[in-house]
């Protein structure tokens, strides 16, 4: 890869993190005032873990397309592949925990996550559509 390519994926990737850190802490203060409106400081904590989890769920997936980006074709994909298990599964496992705690109010929770998520997702797009690489030339 040209050292103009890396540059400009370098940026993209340091804009989607930033710009998306940004917006789910703006979701996080939000949920979480909404959160202690409705449901009091299990509000609140609920609405901060489901920020936290979305934040660590952009950020492993903005990781796992850079590192899979400095790979040929089929590592690529079983990067982003195995990234996106690994995240399914550890979804899982922290909604399994967190199903009978008493601290946990579960509107607030789900609310705050698929915030966050869909207003990752037109970030990850926008800034993507936004990006200006170069085409490597063959």
């Amino acid at each position: 890869m040209s050292a103009a390519i890396t540059t400009g994926v370098a940026a993209m990737f340091k804009k989607v993190l930033t710009w998306g850190g940004l917006l789910i802490a703006g979701i996080a203060v939000i949920a979480g005032v909404l959160g202690w409106i409705f449901a009091g400081s299990n509000g609140l904590v609920s609405a901060l873990i489901g920020a936290a989890i979305a934040f660590a769920f952009v950020s492993l997936t903005a990781l796992s397309v850079w590192a899979g980006g400095k790979l040929n074709l089929g590592g690529f994909y079983g990067v982003v592949l195995g990234g996106w298990i690994v995240k399914v599964v550890v979804f899982l496992i922290i909604v399994g925990v967190l199903r009978h705690a008493s601290f946990i109010n579960g509107p607030t929770l789900f609310f705050t996550l698929v915030a966050s998520i869909l207003g990752s997702l037109g970030i990850d797009s926008w800034v993507f559509l936004k990006a200006r690489l170069p085409i490597e030339p063959k």
